[in-house]
């Protein structure tokens, strides 16, 4: 029977400096129920005395993790061991410790020096990802500047295009024959001092993303950057309507000049009503009050001004929403939808939004590597590409998995030459969502 190694225990990098900050965390808010269990954290006053003291234990390899742990309390890193640390004690003592990327809230590499460091760290796996020589941080500052953000527009929309194939069958929750998009805009806070070239407010900047999001499979089909003091109606003007589409938006975008002439390209939107809106009713049709519904109106405008925008009749649709008895009034140009329907159609509005945030959480496009406008531009369509990228993995094995999930896995994998198959559709990969699992538990 052939033998059986294992990794004997895994820990810290127990040093002094360590040790101090782990103390210094402990001060009001930290109570670690691993110390509490065992009494105290073992602590080295160097790594050669860590080794000493695993040789009289009898322990012969380690993993060191490098551990990052932030306070969402106080608003600090009260945990921070550098990369460079664990690199060092792996390489001058390969075979007691093993190096581990432990636990990190960020889930990503923070800056150009950091994604230096761990590719110079794995450097014999570089030459399988077409990586001839070594990795500087500035040759990666030098092309985040002036390498243009386009190649990565262009390389996204090539796989926006490819993606919207996979899921043109999709559901979105509504059995409708109909493109529909969901349009709306995030934005992204910057410091003023080193983004002067997006100045937001009087003491601080921003960027802005007006997104048009197909909802069969939430891919983003359209991204526009600008700066955070643009309107977000002024994207409407970059925008081609697409005969015969749906496009969900809220009252920002309630500009009857701009709607109008998506209506004259055949295409359809629903947004909100102000909530004085000058108008004459020409005509309702029956509703039924027990789903919510209140009324289902056509309507021209009054105003002079507006009515020069929009000429035609349109329609009202008042809505009381049965959960939260909130009072919604749709506008629309779609006079053969039922209004029931109309009303489903708006709440799938929100899609866009937890795409938003699903970027902003787990692709990190709130702090960037450059402050250049190229340098955020380039970062934020490399993101795009990243989860468009993952929602064609998703589809193309057919995995029942989270976006999230699968880009977990792949983020630990990337260097591996393990089959993308093999990692994601697993036995030891499946998730669960039995929260009574059989686990035994460490510490009480």
């Amino acid at each position: 029977m052939p033998e059986v190694k294992a990794i004997d225990f895994m820990y810290y990098v127990a040093t002094r400096e360590f040790m101090s900050q782990w103390d210094r965390a402990k001060e009001g808010e930290l109570i670690c129920r691993m110390e509490r269990a065992i009494g105290g954290l073992p602590r080295f006053e160097s790594i050669e005395a860590m080794l000493g003291k695993m040789d009289q234990a009898g322990v012969e390899k380690v993993f060191i993790t490098q551990t990052k742990m932030w306070s969402y309390w106080r608003k600090w890193m009260y945990m921070d061991t550098k990369l460079e640390d664990v690199t060092q004690y792996t390489e001058k003592y390969p075979k007691r410790f093993v190096g581990l990327a432990g636990y990190n809230p960020f889930r990503i590499r923070e800056s150009l020096r950091d994604i230096e460091a761990c590719l110079r760290s794995t450097s014999k796996k570089l030459y399988h990802m077409g990586i001839r020589g070594k990795v500087s941080r500035n040759t990666l500052a030098h092309a985040n500047q002036i390498r243009d953000w386009r190649i990565y527009s262009d390389f996204a929309q090539v796989l926006i295009r490819e993606a919207r194939q996979l899921y043109v069958d999709e559901s979105f929750g509504l059995e409708l024959d109909h493109i529909v998009y969901a349009l709306d805009a995030t934005t992204v806070d910057l410091c003023l001092s080193l983004f002067p070239w997006a100045q937001f407010r009087r003491h601080k900047s921003a960027v802005k993303l007006h997104t048009l999001l197909d909802l069969r499979g939430n891919i983003p089909t359209v991204v526009i950057i600008t700066s955070g003091r643009v309107h977000d109606v002024n994207a409407l003007d970059q925008l081609m309507w697409e005969a015969g589409a749906i496009y969900l938006m809220d009252r920002g975008y309630l500009d009857f000049r701009r709607l109008y002439r998506l209506h004259q390209c055949g295409a359809f939107f629903v947004t909100r009503s102000r909530q004085r809106l000058d108008c004459q009713r020409h005509c309702s049709a029956p509703v039924d009050k027990t789903t919510g519904l209140r009324c289902d109106q056509i309507i021209t405008l009054n105003n002079p001004i507006p009515k020069r925008g929009y000429p035609e009749r349109f329609r009202r649709i008042r809505y009381i929403d049965p959960d939260t008895r909130r009072c919604f009034v749709f506008l629309t140009n779609n006079t053969l939808l039922p209004a029931l329907t109309i009303a489903d159609l708006y709440r799938c509005r929100w899609q866009v939004e937890l795409f938003f945030r699903w970027i902003k959480q787990h692709l990190r496009i709130k702090s960037f590597y450059g402050t250049s406008e190229n340098a955020v531009k380039t970062q934020v369509w490399t993101a795009i590409s990243v989860y468009v990228l993952v929602a064609i993995v998703k589809k193309r094995l057919n995995l029942d998995r989270s976006l999230f999930s699968i880009l977990q896995v792949l983020s630990v994998s990337l260097l591996e030459k393990t089959p993308m198959q093999q990692l994601l559709t697993s036995r030891t990969c499946h998730e669960t969502d039995d929260e009574n699992a059989n686990q035994l538990i460490l510490f009480n």
